[in-house]
């Protein structure tokens, strides 16, 4: 019996092995055969900002103040209401004097491809399509960083809005690092909550190497290239020296081009000093003038609905069944480097603050 027992136990750990091993690997196909998404497989959503404060106001004023002092507050607001479209509508003059100021604010949580830079692109476009000089995009980013090409589209698309001569603000609540940090410089404002991770400006590149492990085994692993440089670095292979030189080269190549491009949007900044791979807090990164104000995005918004109509603006996507599989999958797995990634990022600011 006791070995029946043991051999059960065994069995369901191997089984669970290799359920998980199936499901990698389905995440893995399925993201290797999305297909390419066409136009029109998406909407638009368009949320006024100002309606949906004032029906918080309403229903919590609903809650506190006496129905008769309630009643003739709204008596007299629908009076004043009246009384304003009446005047406009005797004198059309007074709607472009008094057309207010517009605030689109975007939304983007990155990852480490920047898979959403494609909903962020059809939302630019959207706006692009009817904002005024007068009026003003905000983005609220947040991004611990990843690929350099990704984020380095995503900072074009925010680019677009400066091209076009629109103010652009970027509110990060709570980190926006690396290629993060790349989107945000685009703005015309960066700002940041107290606590918010800013930085850092540098360039990282982790690669496993098992080529020991199969050496042990006995097993053979090749590389055939044509191009002295086409693999600088294997998993699997035997690194050289003259690679890891050619690859550390390659990184420090795209360091520079990351610093000139800071440099370039913040010319305020002290680049070499900010360009060593340190992360800060919203406060201590004012201080470096890599932000230009401490403040949360819902601060900023809530003062803006009180000038200006503020939109919130965002493209969602209708995706198959298929691809929330690999999304979900994809995830779980970022999510669990970003968790490492936090934890890193944690202790080095706490070192720091020592």
């Amino acid at each position: 019996m006791e070995f029946l027992a043991q051999y059960g136990l065994f069995l369901a750990k191997a089984v669970t092995i290799v359920v998980a091993i199936l499901v990698v690997l389905g995440g893995a196909v399925a993201l290797g055969s999305r297909q390419k998404r066409q136009p029109g497989q998406g909407h638009l959503e368009v949320t006024k900002l100002n309606d949906k404060l004032d029906q918080m106001k309403q229903k919590l004023e609903a809650s506190i103040l006496p129905k008769e002092a309630l009643k003739k507050r709204l008596k007299q607001e629908k009076k004043e209401k009246a009384k304003q479209e009446k005047q406009k509508a005797e004198q059309p003059e007074l709607l472009e004097k008094d057309e207010r100021k517009r605030f689109y604010v975007l939304e983007f949580e990155g990852d480490l491809r920047a898979s959403k830079v494609s909903t962020l692109r059809e939302a630019i476009t959207s706006v692009l399509a009817i904002a005024r000089p007068n009026d003003e995009v905000v983005v609220k980013l947040e991004s611990p960083g990843g690929m350099v090409h990704a984020y380095g589209l995503a900072a074009s698309q925010l680019q677009r809005i400066r091209d076009r001569g629109i103010p652009l603000t970027v509110c990060v609540d709570k980190v926006a690092a690396s290629g993060g940090y790349m989107m945000a410089c685009i703005a015309d404002r960066i700002l940041a909550a107290p606590f918010a991770v800013i930085g850092s400006i540098g360039v990282v590149a982790q690669i496993p190497n098992f080529h020991r492990l199969l050496k042990k085994h006995d097993i053979d692993y090749e590389v055939m290239t044509a191009g002295e440089y086409k693999r600088t670095m294997t998993i699997f292979g035997e690194n050289t020296e003259k690679g890891r030189e050619k690859f550390l080269q390659d990184l420090e190549d795209t360091h520079v081009l990351f610093k000139e491009f800071v440099a370039e949007h913040r010319p305020q900044v002290d680049i070499d000093e900010v360009s060593k791979g340190e992360v800060w807090y919203g406060r201590r990164a004012l201080d470096q003038k890599l932000v230009d104000g401490v403040m949360t995005s819902d601060e900023y918004l809530f003062q803006a609905c009180e000038q200006a109509d503020v939109y919130l603006v965002s493209y969602v996507e209708r995706k198959s069944l298929q691809q929330r599989f690999a999304m979900a999958a994809e995830g779980a797995s970022e999510r669990l480097l970003m968790r490492l990634w936090e934890g890193l990022q944690d202790s080095r600011l706490f070192k720091h603050s020592r």
